[in-house]
């Protein structure tokens, strides 16, 4: 009797667990698992250009907080992330392509669906 109890609570956490990494992977839950991390704002002294990029994917403030870290680490380009808009506005002091912002975007795990 108490293997059958044991087997059961077993069987219990394995579906549970099957059932929350599917929608991790269906990004229906929090992708990273924890809160953000401390980015310090950049600012740029002069503005040369702005756009807003719809991003796929970003669903957290770490998520957030990964976004912006790779797009400043950019010479010239400072980005500000809004997860529930799903945007990152991207301020540049000298112009960039789209395609170069969005190959940066993508290197960070997300998809660029829309440029504004």
């Amino acid at each position: 009797m108490t293997d059958l109890i044991i087997s059961i609570v077993i069987a219990v956490f394995i579906v549970v667990g099957i059932i929350y990494v599917r929608k991790h992977f269906k990004r229906q839950s929090g992708c990273c698992g924890g809160g953000g991390e401390y980015i310090s704002k950049k600012k740029l002294k002069n503005i040369a250009a702005k756009k807003v990029f719809v991003v796929d994917g970003m669903t957290c403030e770490k998520c957030k907080a990964r976004i912006e870290r790779y797009l400043n680490d950019i010479s010239g380009v400072a980005a500000t992330a809004n997860v529930k808009k799903k945007e990152v506005t991207v301020s540049m002091a000298k112009h960039y392509s789209d395609d170069e912002i969005t190959s940066v975007i993508e290197k960070a795990g997300f998809k660029v669906l829309e440029i504004k």
